[in-house]
This record gives C-alpha cells, structure tokens and sequence, in this order.
C-alpha cells in the first residue's frame, strides 16, 4: 500500500511547479520535499530560475502549474494559514527606506504577530520583546535608529533576515542571506543558519558554492529551470564522476 504523505513526512511539498513568462520557462516541472531540520541550498547560475522557485514557494508569486504544499497545506487555498509558517528574505531585501530600521520592524512585526489578547498595554508589549529577540538574533542593534537608506548594503540585508525571523517561522527561505555581508559577517550569519537550521526547514539560494558546502545538509541544483541534481555534496560528486562542488556545478550547467 503506497504511504500517504503528512506533516510529519515533510516541512515543505512541491509537485510538478511550473511558471512561465510567454515563450520563456523560468521554472520546469521541479518536484522535491523537505524535512524539518534541513539546511538546503539551492544553487544554479544566474537566470537559472531560483529566485522565481523562491518567489512561488513565499506566495509572492502564482505557479502556472503545479502545487506547493507547507504542512499539509496547499499555499493556494490556505495562503494565509501557509504564510505564517515561513519567513522570506528576499532578492535585494525590498524595504521602507525612509523608515528607521526600529521602526519598520515594529511596523512588521505588528502585522505578522498574533496575540491572544485585546489588552493594547499587554499586545505592546508582546511586539516590543519579539522586537529585541530579532534584533539580538540578527546582530542590527548599533543601527535601530538610523534610517534604512543609509545602511551599508551588508545592514541592510541583516536587517531583511530580521523580518524574516519574526514569529519564528519553521520554514526560513533565504535569496542571497550573505550577498554584501564583509567576511566576519558572512561567518556569523554562516553559524546562525546552522544554529536556527536544527530545528526549522531553511532554503537558501545561492551561487556561492561554499556557502552550500559549509552550511547546507542537502544540495539542489537547478539549471534553465529544472532540477539537474538533489542530494548531499558526497553523493552529488560520485554521480557527476567530479572531486570538487565547483566541477560538477560546471558539468550538470554546461
């Protein structure tokens, strides 16, 4: 008897996505699951289709076919209940630039946050310690006063994966978390992935490789939209008859 997936099989779901622009396919057929404490890095080279299969997984954007389920939920008809479960840094971190960054995150986290209260006082206070538990996570607490505009490029994607933590989402889907961060930023947000990766579902898109060989569990590799590759680096290397990540991202892309 064939075993019928549920929550505890896996975090995430995706059968046969498809999305296309007219004549163009940006993502073909990818189907894959996830489990709870994965660390995924999704790689491929550039306008290989990651951001728009990141875009889809978030809801930003509709499939042109294709499901995609979180916990038993089907994103097209539970958007609402799925989008709780996940939290998205996005290409380029889209932000309010006028805002101060203490002011956009309260902003967020009031729209994001659910209480069980209707006590203003209590709710206030609620939103004000999710707020020190983000900006203690994400290391921004120099820069809460200063407006996002005139962040370096390296706080400004800090304080994107912020809001992307805020509820503590199970599922982190992360487009570029490191992309302008110096070195000893790129290794503290490097640990924190790994530290928060224990308990949740995190996706990460990248063209780094060794981000996917020093923090990802897993390896997808998609190329003009399909998935060319799954698996652990080990495994990867054996299929591709390749000694390094870097050789066989060349031949599963050429």
């Amino acid at each position: 008897m064939k075993k019928t997936s549920n929550i505890k099989d896996y975090s995430l779901k995706i059968e046969h996505l498809c999305k296309n622009y007219d004549d163009i396919c940006a993502v073909d057929d990818v189907s894959f699951e996830t489990k709870h404490g994965e660390i995924i890095a999704l790689l491929g080279p550039n306008g290989a289709g990651k951001s728009t299969l990141m875009n889809m997984i978030a809801g930003y954007l509709a499939p042109t076919n294709g499901n995609i389920f979180i916990e038993n939920n089907n994103i097209a008809t539970n958007d609402i209940i799925t989008k709780k479960s996940i939290g998205f840094l996005s290409e380029g971190s889209p932000l309010y630039a006028d805002m101060t960054v203490k002011l956009f995150l309260k902003y967020i986290i009031e729209l994001k946050l659910e209480t069980d209260t209707d006590d203003i006082a209590k709710r206030k206070e609620i939103c004000q310690s999710e707020l020190e538990r983000i900006v203690e996570v994400a290391n921004i607490s120099s820069v809460l006063n200063q407006k996002i505009e005139t962040l370096s490029k390296g706080y400004v994607r800090r304080v994107g994966f912020a809001q992307s933590i805020i509820g503590n989402p199970n599922i982190l889907l992360l487009d570029e978390p490191t992309d302008g961060l110096d070195p000893n930023q790129k290794d503290y947000m490097k640990a924190l992935i790994k530290d928060l990766g224990k308990g949740k579902t995190i996706i990460i898109s990248t063209h780094l490789l060794d981000e996917a060989q020093t923090v990802a569990s897993r390896i997808i590799l998609i190329n003009k939209g399909k998935i060319v590759a799954d698996g652990n680096l080990k495994n990867i290397l054996k299929s591709t008859k390749t000694t390094s990540l870097e050789d066989a991202f060349r031949v599963l892309t050429m």
